[in-house]
């Protein structure tokens, strides 16, 4: 009871999805800070193993609904058991995956159980809040945090009065870490309602057809991201080149994708993929919010910037006041000499 609970995906390996690792390991710390269990929901055909894995995260306890009508690809009875989980357990945080399932199963939950949700929470904290209006203090609730009025601001979400807290969290932005390789939870099995039997014939899917990705920069440790300020296809050729040489990949805002300098699947930032390489070079970048909340979980940032002002360097460990079709040469230059 007044638990913290992560719905848990399966992913088409039959594992739990990244993003619910993430999840896990952000749910540990909050559930540590309000001084209780951090309980999981796995649900799908032959989870159980897949179950236990989540307990190096902190999982006290997995809720697993263990039936072949739980399709990971079919909601529906994804939520009617879950809906039907949390109000039996009654839960004081529920966080869910900003994926295509979370981001359909989500919403129809808050629905259901008439409490708020933040979608696309870039980061989660524990703390306190005061109305304003009726001067009345909440401690201990959930600060949903995210990119508002179109990633000019940031956000800080509260829902306190309502319970339980939801949230759904996007991929990338918490760190996946184990807590304890020894750590030890336990299964607590979902009884699964033979009443999906209508509603999961509603949907039958036929065949799968997964187009393999040509671009993944989300797991890359080192990553030459361009602006608009490159100023065309061309000059982008060079980060191409740069980060060939220091073993990156290219990575590139919004503005410079739709400027048509660089694929749609690098674009990084609040429309684009979330990443947390060990180096990330930014080249020509204003530093939006929106791309911010990308990329600034980076372990080390280097911003290459004409204008010693830009809200990128506010967040750079390193800043270079240059023009990019300058300095990336000259480190070009200094690197292949250094490598002999």
């Amino acid at each position: 009871m007044n638990n913290v609970l992560v719905y848990c995906e399966i992913n088409e390996k039959g594992a739990i999805a990244d993003i619910s690792l993430e999840l896990c390991t952000k749910g540990r710390q909050l559930a540590t800070q309000l001084g209780c269990k951090l309980e999981a929901a796995v649900m799908g055909s032959g989870v159980k193993s897949a179950a236990e894995t989540l307990y190096p995260y902190g999982v006290d306890t997995a809720f697993v609904a263990d039936d072949k009508r739980l399709s990971p690809y079919r909601t529906l009875p994804h939520f009617e058991v879950l809906s039907t989980l949390i109000e039996e357990q009654k839960p004081q945080i529920v966080l869910f995956g900003a994926s295509s399932v979370g981001r359909d199963l989500a919403p129809r939950i808050a629905s259901k159980l008439k409490c708020g949700l933040t979608a696309d929470c870039t980061q989660l904290e524990i703390g306190s809040h005061e109305d304003i209006k009726t001067k009345k203090t909440y401690d201990n609730i959930l600060l949903q945090i995210r990119p508002a009025f179109g990633g000019n601001i940031i956000a800080t979400i509260v829902c306190p009065e309502t319970r339980p807290q939801m949230a759904t969290v996007r991929e990338g932005v918490m760190k996946k870490e184990i807590l304890d390789a020894n750590y030890k939870g336990e299964i607590a099995p979902v009884k699964v309602p033979s009443t999906l039997d209508a509603a999961d014939k509603a949907v039958e899917i036929l065949k799968r057809e997964i187009e393999e990705q040509k671009i993944d920069i989300k797991g890359a440790q080192i990553i030459v991201a361009g602006g608009y300020g490159m100023g065309s296809k061309e000059n982008f050729a060079l980060l191409h080149d740069f980060a060939h040489l220091i073993g990156g990949s290219v990575g590139a805002t919004r503005a410079a994708v739709d400027a048509g300098f660089c694929e749609g699947e690098r674009q990084i930032g609040q429309t684009g993929v979330t990443v947390r390489p060990k180096l990330y070079i930014a080249c020509g970048i204003s530093g939006a919010v929106q791309h911010r909340a990308g990329m600034e979980q980076s372990a080390k940032i280097i911003s290459i910037n004409t204008d010693p002002d830009a809200p990128i360097n506010a967040i750079a460990d390193y800043t270079i006041v240059g023009d990019v079709m300058t300095v990336i040469p000259q480190f070009m230059e200094a690197y292949k000499k250094n490598l002999k």
